[in-house]
């Protein structure tokens, strides 16, 4: 049976990335979708991005965007984006690529392909969350990657199950609306990567502990 799976914020943990996917074991029926923050504060940006990458000829991949993405991608254009990147982490990004300039040179088409949500069914995958009563095709791209309370404390109105990243949590939040996967890795030295696995409609949690 074929298995939905999520990731997020991974932050350079490349040997965390490594032992979540060997515990998934992912088959080609399953399908994964990483949800951002694939960079930063770790030490391994980059293989944890050519992971990525390689993975999709294993199974079906999907790659949204993250804020540390975004702020990224942003950083030359816009001081208050080059700001956040280079003081949440982005130093350690800059270092496993050799120069900031070849992040793009060596992953351009990657980032500037992230979506900024994916639907499966009754799940909508996004980085951050959404802003209620705003259409989901309407809805701000710093939304998406950025919003945390505004979200994660309301219950919202759109018809899918949310699974989301961004706001960390020592475990994975379940509610009947939405479900936080973010449980710290590359944030605290000892914090977990966790990944939601969805099967015949149920949903189980896998880390890297």
């Amino acid at each position: 049976m074929a298995r939905l799976i999520g990731i997020s914020d991974i932050h350079g943990e490349y040997d965390k990335l490594c032992a979540v996917i060997d515990k998934i074991s992912p088959q080609k029926s399953d399908k994964i979708v990483f949800m951002g923050d694939y960079i930063d504060r770790g030490l391994k940006s980059r293989a944890v991005v050519d992971k990525l990458i390689d993975f999709g000829d294993v199974c079906h991949c999907v790659y949204l965007i993250g804020s540390h993405e975004y702020a990224m991608m942003h950083a030359k254009t816009d001081d208050y984006y080059n700001y956040l990147f280079w003081n949440y982490g982005g130093d350690s990004t800059v270092k496993s690529y050799g120069s900031f300039e070849n992040i793009m040179k060596i992953h351009g088409e990657f980032f500037r392909n992230l979506k900024f949500y994916h639907i499966e069914g009754k799940y909508l995958f996004v980085h951050a969350g959404l802003r209620n009563g705003i259409p989901i095709e309407e809805q701000d791209e710093e939304d998406m990657v950025y919003i945390r309370s505004e979200f994660y404390n309301k219950k919202h109105s759109f018809p899918y199950k949310i699974i989301f990243g961004h706001t960390e949590f020592d475990e994975p939040q379940v509610q009947d609306d939405k479900i936080c996967i973010d449980t710290g890795c590359g944030k605290y030295k000892n914090a977990p990567l966790t990944a939601v696995v969805i099967e015949n409609g149920s949903e189980s949690f896998v880390n890297s502990d």
